[in-house]
């Protein structure tokens, strides 16, 4: 029987309770998923990748199916190289969905073996983002609700 494995890509600059939520319900229907850590290049980093990938081990060092990995590939030569056969993409909203559409298609073109599977957040986690989780501690709000410890820790230590 073939092992049921899952991507789930990021630049996770941080990883929020947002991506833990879908992490750990996605932990129940796959037998590994694995956390693509990338440097998205459309975007400069908060924290460096070694960082994000420190914080995402430690926070779900739990989970005994999910494993932290970066890639600097494309994602579907990632996926396959893993032996995945999912993309999980999350979606906190429909202006999210035209985006996600997209870039499910372009994968599909480039690997047509790989699905694009999109999960909602819990509704307590639909409006954080880690760019607004960035927003808001650069203007000295609380992100505690929206981040593990050690992540506000860090990031209120780089900060």
């Amino acid at each position: 029987m073939t092992k049921k494995i899952a991507i789930y890509p990021g630049s996770f600059d941080p990883i929020t309770n947002g991506h833990i939520d879908l992490i750990k319900r996605a932990s129940k229907l796959f037998d590994e998923v694995i956390i693509g850590i990338t440097q998205n290049s459309k975007k400069s980093a908060f924290l460096d990748i070694k960082d994000r990938i420190q914080l995402s081990q430690e926070i779900l060092k739990d989970i005994d199916n999910v494993k932290v990995l970066s890639f600097n590939t494309l994602l579907v030569d990632f996926a396959q190289a893993q032996n995945a056969q999912v993309i999980l993409r999350g979606l906190r909203a429909v202006s999210d969905f035209e985006y996600e559409f997209q870039l499910s298609g372009m994968n599909k073109h480039l690997n047509s073996n790989i699905e694009t599977l999109f999960m909602t957040p819990a509704e307590q986690y639909a409006n954080i983002s880690s760019s607004l989780v960035r927003e808001i501690l650069s203007l000295g709000g609380d992100i505690s609700l929206f981040v593990p410890k050690p992540v506000e820790a860090l990031l209120k230590k780089r900060l």
